[in-house]
């Protein structure tokens, strides 16, 4: 068993910081090529907490800035511009790109396409509210204007 320290967050193992044992073949041939990790040392100890501490500075800035993108996003309106046909249906649906463009058009911080969660899809002209994840603990709700180009 080789006893590492995480550098980089490993899915199922850990995060930064992270001091983990596993076995040799996937240490040698896994983490230390792809430099998630560096071995345990004791003065490598010493850096674990600058590394959490780092990480920790990060999360908070991070949570700040999430909630200031939040208050910036939902006091948007955001217009996006579809072909429709008669009564107002749409020539498919409004997916989550066409509203992550909008988003930057209407001159809101830039959102992630895959960070969109649409509860129906959207097929018709209308007003529509739209979750979109900014971080674990914030979530904004945008209003979503869909009209014919």
């Amino acid at each position: 068993m080789a006893k590492l320290i995480l550098t980089h967050e490993v899915t199922g193992l850990g995060e930064p910081g992270d001091v983990v044992e596993v076995k040799d073949g996937y240490a040698r041939n896994y983490l230390l090529p792809r430099n998630l990790a560096t071995p345990w040392t004791k003065g490598a100890e010493k850096q674990v907490s600058s590394i959490r501490t780092a990480r920790k500075a990060r999360e908070i800035a991070s949570l700040d800035d999430a909630k200031a993108a939040r208050d910036s996003l939902e006091s948007k309106q955001v217009l996006v511009k579809v072909r429709s046909g008669a009564a107002g249906r749409l020539f498919g649906a409004v997916t989550t790109g066409e509203i992550a463009e909008a988003v930057a058009a209407a001159g809101a911080p830039a959102v992630d396409k895959r960070k969109i969660e649409i509860a129906q899809p959207i097929k018709a002209l209308g007003e529509y509210t739209v979750s979109v994840r900014l971080h674990p603990e914030v979530a904004a709700k945008i209003n979503v204007k869909v009209v014919a180009a």
